[in-house]
């Protein structure tokens, strides 16, 4: 395609230096492809942050023409985009969406697909970078690996800047063993520098606002530590059930499918040290150091550092909703936990003897995903009178889901002629401050893989270190069957048990949320 076509086709050739590119998504007819990759590269387009000569080829075992994959791309932006199709710019992007049907196991279709990939490069006259999404059910992940090898298109441009590079969503692996086969499978086709393992949580903005907050505030940094802190809170939570994904949700669960991945980068962006530079190796480096430093988890059913449950029936904004087992596709003898909470330990100088607490559920009493921070008590008695002050600790609330933003709660006399207090809210919400229309997460993960800037991608060591820490508590689990699986009402804030890991050194779960 001519540079000269449109100004948004010129793209990053004058802002981050993203190269002509080729964006293959495997999976193309899924769930993820319509409702977050398409209408992300529509944005990229609007923003004029499209390389020149972007082509975009989707590739599933259903044969469909060009022309009916173009038209559910246009749906998809209709219905899914943070912004309305413009008339002016869609036919630009349109003109370069291409379809190619084959199996994941089927070489014959990989050499195909080289081959159009070729060809494209050849009419625009110029190299191009092949970009591979890989979007699909972790079970094909090795023949597409496979075959991406085997037919040249992981080689294409090997050893020069336009090196082809493969995005992989998660799960990466069940366990450390097969994290290990999933990272041996990749290393056999691909080098590090060419794979960004996805987790679009690390595309959120105040996620990726951490670093300034800890790193650019004077005020932060020298109170974030075992000194001042008192813990550290983290929730990931649902007010959904599994719905139509039951049958894939009971293989999974509510650790495998938030806390080891998601939760875990939330922790690690939190408690890690300060990186010598923004570089993405040195911001990587630091983060496996914070996960290599957490310590086993004590599986003791009585006192140990981890709870699950499932969800029972209960009410969801104010209706009568079914109890896990009573979902579609999910055995009656299941031991999935939809409920999982956990109590780490860091061993290293900054956080030594501050607990983090860990949760994640489905059908819990609202949707919400924060990090509270919650600060030490003051020394001194001078407000304990329980009759004329009512205290609570300073804490500071990242929101990352529904509302970005953060707050920080302190206390404050109330007016009037005599002292007494109570707790108040300082707010800061992105929405208010810069605008609602800020880009998705995807936006940001695919533009940063276009340009080769892997700083909010996992680096495989990183998922190693992860699955370490956790196989050993799912192994247990499975042991256990349905033995010591606790039960929560929907609605509510999961099991009683849960409670138990916070009393124990005298703090309670908060009321996440604004």
């Amino acid at each position: 395609m001519s540079e000269d076509r449109h100004p948004f086709l010129q793209g990053l050739s004058k802002h981050r230096g993203a190269p002509p590119t080729i964006i293959v998504i495997f999976g193309a007819s899924g769930d993820l492809t319509a409702r977050k990759l398409i209408p992300a590269l529509y944005n990229l387009g609007l923003d004029n942050l499209l390389p020149g000569d972007f082509h975009l080829i989707g590739y599933g075992r259903k044969p469909i023409p060009d022309e009916e994959f173009q038209a559910d791309a246009e749906k998809d932006v209709n219905e899914f985009s943070r912004r309305p199709l413009n008339p002016d710019i869609w036919p630009q992007l349109k003109a370069n969406i291409h379809y190619h049907a084959g199996g994941y196991d089927d070489p014959k279709a990989f050499a195909e697909l080289r081959e159009k990939c070729l060809d494209i490069e050849k009419k625009a006259g110029r190299d191009l970078q092949f970009v591979f999404y890989i979007s699909t059910p972790p079970s094909v992940f090795k023949p597409i690996l496979e075959n991406l090898g085997s037919s040249g298109l992981a080689a294409h441009g090997k050893g020069t800047p336009l090196a082809s590079k493969m995005i992989i969503e998660k799960p990466f692996g069940r366990d450390l063993a097969t994290a290990q086969e999933l990272n041996q499978i990749i290393a056999n086709q691909f080098d590090e520098h060419q794979v960004f393992r996805i987790d679009h949580y690390l595309g959120k903005e105040t996620v990726q606002d951490l670093m300034v907050l800890r790193f650019a505030n004077t005020i932060f940094e020298p109170i974030w530590n075992r000194r001042y802190v008192d813990c550290v809170q983290i929730t990931v939570a649902e007010d959904l059930g599994v719905g139509t994904r039951g049958g894939y949700y009971d293989t999974s669960g509510a650790t495998r499918d938030m806390l080891q991945n998601h939760t875990m980068q939330l922790l690690a962006l939190t408690a890690m040290e300060a990186p010598v530079s923004l570089g993405a190796e040195d911001i990587r480096d630091e983060k496996v150091k914070l996960l290599k430093s957490i310590q086993p988890l004590r599986l003791d059913p009585k006192d140990g550092d981890a709870v699950r449950a499932q969800y029972a029936e209960g009410l969801i904004g104010g209706e009568k909703v079914p109890g896990y087992l009573q979902e579609k596709d999910i055995p009656a003898t299941s031991s999935t936990e939809t409920f999982a909470a956990l109590r780490m330990s860091i061993n290293n100088w900054r956080w030594q003897g501050v607990p983090f607490y860990l949760r994640s559920g489905k059908r819990l009493a609202r949707r919400v995903s924060e990090i509270a921070i919650q600060f030490k008590q003051p020394p001194g008695g001078l407000f304990t009178d329980p009759s004329r002050f009512d205290m609570a600790a300073n804490t500071l609330v990242i929101q990352i889901q529904p509302d970005e933003g953060t707050t920080f709660l302190l206390n404050s006399k109330i007016p009037g002629l005599e002292t007494r207090t109570q707790p108040v809210k300082m707010h800061f919400r992105y929405a208010t401050t810069f605008g609602s229309n800020t880009p998705e997460a995807y936006e940001r993960l695919i533009l940063d893989a276009m340009v080769g800037d892997s700083t909010l991608f996992i680096r495989g060591d990183e998922t190693e270190t992860s699955w370490k820490l956790y196989t050993p508590l799912l192994e247990y689990w499975e042991e256990c069957g349905r033995k010591g699986l606790d039960s929560y009402a929907c609605g509510s804030w999961g099991p009683l048990s849960a409670d138990r890991l916070l009393w124990e050194s005298n703090h309670e779960w908060r009321r996440a949320g604004p």
